[in-house]
């Protein structure tokens, strides 16, 4: 069930906005690739954190590098 319009996982509840925003994005990409749902919950909500983290320390994150890790 894609997320949309301010409605999102349970587990995202206590997220700050921004970070909700983010792993929703992600997690509704997953699901279009056919990730299960459980699976693109937990995925987006992983991948919001170190898109933020790698931005506060400046670096690329693997969505700006096209997904090539460094």
């Amino acid at each position: 069930m894609p997320w949309y319009n301010g409605n999102y996982p349970p587990s995202y509840k206590n997220q700050p906005t921004d970070l909700r925003e983010k792993a929703v994005e992600i997690a509704n990409s997953l699901l279009e690739e056919g990730a299960p749902e459980g699976i693109a919950i937990a995925t987006g909500l992983k991948r919001a954190r170190e898109y933020f983290e790698n931005k506060k320390n400046n670096r690329p994150s693997d969505e700006e590098t096209n997904g090539k890790r460094k």
